[in-house]
């Protein structure tokens, strides 16, 4: 006969194979192995972690390795994470952003927060931070020459369609104004060497520009990135007004598909060749000197098969002056530019990035981002 724990494994097995229970209630990592035994949700080990983050709201226990009572298992049968979720995520909005497993601790440590020990999404008065359409307050921002940070104050205004910072505390007129536009926002704790770490980008005439910013209060620093992603939205809703929320999301902000160090050559390809920073942001690659530079040296687009770009292992025969021995052709309509990677893994993934760009076909704002990349940018490649 079974024993009594034996049961309530088994049960608990029932409860983990209900619909919903099969993926994390955070993350949505596949096979939750933990669970919370508070809050009655199945979560992936990486969440878990986060959960004891919040002793006070959240009990974790591991699926297989603990034993469970009784009333555990009838709390888990009578919660799991599609009640929990119609619960605790009754009112969140389109442009809120709901991290990926992926996802920095960060963004998914707040999202944890925000919905069982904020219950920001229960009561819409508490959005207040990031939807007001109005935020303003100080961020430390990395400086251009010296690499300190510095305090500056900063005001987005989704009324002006404008991210404003401001030199000095009383200054009447901003440092920069960052057109809603154009903005976009993504965490970088590693790239910038701090756990809140947000780099923000901007077109100033056409040419990407970067700042890189934090704040010591991770809440703070989120509110910071869903409130841009609140005025992306609202932008959007009037620029495309026929679009569906499901169609304008994915656009209100965007990782980079693919960052690192490869070495360029030229145009003419008799130049040395140059260790450089790479960022792969959509149809742009863009490479700077040091990972932090605030613009590119130059921007290279990427347009599709159809209008015969290709991507190919390899250099040239006659190429030379490289250092590191994987090398990645770019065919364009107007030339080719040689690049090399320093492993042999790096290069498959900078091709699998190139390639999966070069596969999409050109929607037709593509088009005018191609014919407004100056010349120069495309011909930049030698420094």
């Amino acid at each position: 006969m079974a024993s009594e724990s034996e049961r309530n494994k088994r049960l608990l097995q029932d409860v983990l194979a209900k619909p919903g229970n099969d993926v994390c209630a955070d993350c949505g990592n596949a096979e939750p192995d933990w669970a919370s035994v508070t809050l009655g949700v199945f979560v992936c080990q990486g969440c878990s972690l986060l959960h004891r983050g919040v002793p006070h709201i959240s009990r974790v226990k591991s699926v297989q390795q603990e034993t469970w009572d009784a009333s555990e298992v009838e709390l888990m049968a009578a919660m799991g994470n599609e009640a929990a979720k119609a619960k605790y995520e009754q009112k969140v909005p389109a442009f809120y952003y709901r991290p990926k497993h992926t996802d920095c601790k960060l963004l998914r440590e707040q999202w944890i927060r925000a919905r069982y020990e904020r219950n920001e999404f229960e009561f819409i008065e508490k959005q207040e931070p990031y939807s007001a359409g109005y935020r303003e307050g100080f961020l430390w921002k990395r400086g251009r020459d010296n690499g300190q940070f510095f305090s500056r104050k900063f005001i987005l205004s989704e009324r002006e369609g404008a991210l404003k910072y401001f030199n000095k505390q009383d200054a009447r007129d901003p440092k920069a104004v960052m057109k809603i536009e154009t903005l976009n926002a993504t965490f970088q704790p590693a790239k910038i060497g701090n756990p809140y770490g947000l780099q923000i980008t901007y077109l100033r005439d056409n040419s990407t520009r970067n700042i890189f910013v934090y704040h010591n209060d991770s809440k703070e620093m989120v509110d910071w990135f869903n409130a841009i992603r609140a005025a992306r939205f609202h932008y959007l809703q009037v620029a495309f007004p026929g679009a569906s929320d499901e169609e304008l999301v994915p656009k209100l902000t965007r990782s980079f598909m693919k960052e690192g160090f490869m070495e360029k050559t030229g145009p003419k390809h008799t130049e040395g060749f140059k260790k450089r920073w790479f960022t792969m942001d959509d149809r742009r690659l863009m490479y700077f000197k040091d990972p932090l530079d605030a613009y590119a040296r130059g921007e290279v687009f990427i347009g599709s098969k159809e209008n015969s770009y290709t991507v190919l292992p390899g250099l040239p025969p006659s190429t030379q002056g490289y250092h590191w021995n994987h090398g990645i052709t770019i065919v364009t309509p107007d030339r080719k530019f040689l690049f090399a990677c320093e492993t042999e893994a790096e290069q498959k993934d900078w091709i699998a990035a190139f390639q999966r760009v070069i596969n999409r076909p050109m929607r037709p704002q593509e088009y005018a981002a191609k014919s407004m990349t100056r010349p120069s940018c495309c011909q930049s490649l030698h420094d």
